[in-house]
């Protein structure tokens, strides 16, 4: 996936104690790889250093997904609408597999790894 998917993958070796192996670009940050809150947060701030860009807690990991999903069928309008504007970082490859994903398992794990990898390349 090139450069940035290996700086994230050393970070995320790091700060979650994994193995380089361990980790793909499909796997579950938070229920394969074991992420939790305060993970997230040394994740960003770290990020934030190493890429030298903002990082925006609440859309890399996207923190508010559920509830704009919940907004947009109260409006009424196409989620596929709702989400492409708010995370546009995020491919519409990437965000029919997610709306597909909550309909399956409603509760189930979003993010992954390459959507911290696809936030990054947006912002820099």
């Amino acid at each position: 996936m090139g450069k940035i998917y290996q700086d994230i993958v050393v970070t995320l070796c790091e700060i979650l104690d994994l193995e380089a192996e361990d980790i793909k670009a499909e796997s579950y940050l938070i229920q394969e790889l074991g992420a939790e809150s305060i993970d997230l947060l040394e994740l960003a701030v770290t990020f934030a250093d190493q890429f030298n860009t903002t990082i925006k807690d609440e859309d890399i990991f996207l923190k508010s997904l559920r509830v704009d999903l919940k907004t947009a069928q109260e409006k009424g309008t196409r989620p596929f609408d709702i989400l492409t504007e708010k995370y546009p970082f995020l491919s519409s490859v990437r965000i029919k597999e997610i709306i597909a994903e909550l309909v399956e398992i409603e509760a189930g794990p979003i993010l992954k790894v390459k959507d911290l990898v696809a936030y990054i390349c947006f912002q820099t």
